[in-house]
């Protein structure tokens, strides 16, 4: 992996970053880059709130505000930032003022690459609005100033569409790392760890997968179709 002068990685919810990119966090961080996470809600209208209960609405943001805390303990993380945004709203902030905050942070933190969601094909409506926002603000910069853009999706169409993936990251080294970051947001992933426990244990390529290999794709400017 190449080292990076620094990595700034946005995502609206906490977990976001847990299931896709903890492993290439940690890898960063483990490389002497620096990173700065910035989450842009607290994840309060999470599905998760146990059977039998173990949250409500009014409760669930303090859970998951400790939650992302250890989460990116978990992954190195020393700059995490949460920018205070609700959840499931994002998809009706202003665009310009979504894009300016992005460009405030690019702006503070001069990063050679940002890690977010592929607009168009993250599904979720406030993934949507955050990929749009960041789009919207690295566009504003010279070509030659941009930062490197890479990006999730997991849409049905984004392979069809995208190709495959671009970038490969071998996340090996790192996998404890990133099963602690998943346990970290245990309201939400308590689900998926045991099942990923026992596809681990029988040697499930797909559980394999998850714990030794994250995929991005480098945005493709000569495509660009956000508004």
């Amino acid at each position: 992996m190449e080292k990076e002068r620094r990595v700034l990685v946005i995502f609206p919810h906490p977990d976001d970053e847990a299931f896709g990119v903890s492993g290439t966090i940690s890898t960063h961080i483990n490389n002497g880059t620096p990173v700065t996470y910035a989450c842009l809600t607290l994840g309060e209208m999470g599905r998760n709130l146990g059977n039998p209960p173990f949250a409500t609405r009014e409760s669930l943001p303090l859970i998951r505000k400790k939650e992302l805390k250890k989460a990116a303990e978990a992954m190195g993380i020393e700059d995490l930032r949460m920018m205070g945004y609700r959840d499931k709203t994002l998809e009706f902030e202003n665009d310009e003022k979504l894009a300016n905050m992005v460009t405030e942070l690019i702006e503070e933190l001069d990063p050679s690459l940002i890690i977010s969601f592929y607009p168009d094909y993250s599904v979720h409506p406030d993934h949507e609005a955050t990929a749009r926002a960041v789009v919207r603000a690295v566009r504003r910069l010279p070509k030659e100033s941009r930062p490197k853009l890479h990006c999730l999706a997991f849409s049905k169409n984004c392979r069809e569409e995208l190709g495959e993936p671009d970038i490969i990251i071998d996340i090996t080294p790192v996998r404890d790392q990133k099963i602690k970051t998943l346990e970290a947001h245990i309201s939400q992933t308590a689900w998926m760890l045991k099942d990923l426990e026992k596809g681990l244990a029988a040697n499930d390529p797909e559980a394999l997968k998850w714990v030794t290999v994250e995929n991005f794709w480098s945005y493709q400017w000569e495509n660009d179709k956000v508004d």
